[in-house]
């Protein structure tokens, strides 16, 4: 495992390209609704960041041929952009990647598509809280296992699964790095958190069983019960005293 520790000069830039690509972000999940077609949405998503003087990190990587990935309903990561319209009650998660200054930042956010239901809001509620849990518990000295732990059972003890074959990673000067980061395992086992470590945080979670399979399309995850899913990212750097989100 070859594990980075960032210098305070990438640290800035990172923080530049964090704030830049959440306000992209933002700016989607307020156009995503009724009636929009997702590749309208992937074209926006290129359109800002190449404005912003980034480049999509997403587009081209393993041959993904586009900037966004939206991922509805039971779809839950890489999901394909297309001529496919967002409609009334579904959920979309958009997950978007950016290189700024050289190096990449990494960001989702799920989305419900004007009215959803009570179970698919309980649904995004918990998986973004879970974000919020890792990013609450991050501390130079304490092995990820110990996160992972925390975000498994408040995310099975609200009733969902949580994904096993997807994980979070290290990011920064690669689209993936080490470490690998599970939203399940075992406290005191896992990577040691150092300061200066720079972590895409990406808690994925189902309504039903947590097992998932290859679209037909070939990129997309979906759940193999056809229920639906979340997902929620940021990209952190572990500080003295904690984590600083980089990517809001």
């Amino acid at each position: 495992m070859n594990v980075t520790i960032k210098k305070p000069g990438e640290i800035e830039s990172l923080r530049k390209g964090g704030k830049i690509l959440a306000e992209i972000l933002e700016e989607l999940t307020k156009i995503a609704g009724p009636g929009i077609a997702t590749v309208e949405l992937d074209r926006l998503a290129e359109e800002l960041i190449l404005k912003s003087g980034g480049q999509p990190s997403f587009k081209g990587y393993r041959g993904f041929p586009s900037a966004l990935c939206i991922s509805i309903n039971e779809t839950v990561v890489h999901g394909l952009p297309s001529s496919r319209k967002l409609k009334e009650g579904d959920i979309a998660g958009l997950d978007l990647g950016m290189i700024y200054e050289g190096l990449y930042t990494d960001a989702a956010r799920t989305v419900g598509i004007g009215k959803i239901g009570h179970e698919a809001a309980r649904l995004i509620e918990i998986t973004e809280n879970a974000l919020k849990l890792a990013i609450r518990e991050i501390r130079p000295g304490r092995r990820w296992g110990d996160i992972a732990a925390m975000i498994q059972k408040y995310v099975e003890r609200s009733g969902f699964g949580v994904v096993r074959d997807l994980v979070g990673h290290g990011v920064g000067y690669q689209i993936h790095e080490d470490p690998w980061l599970p939203n399940f395992g075992r406290a005191k086992e896992g990577v040691l958190l150092k300061v200066g470590m720079v972590l895409a945080l990406e808690p994925m979670v189902t309504e039903g069983d947590w097992h998932v399979e290859i679209d037909k399309d070939g990129w997309g995850f979906k759940t193999k019960d056809g229920k639906l899913a979340a997902h929620f990212e940021d990209t952190i750097v572990v500080t003295e005293k904690g984590c600083e989100v980089l990517t809001n």
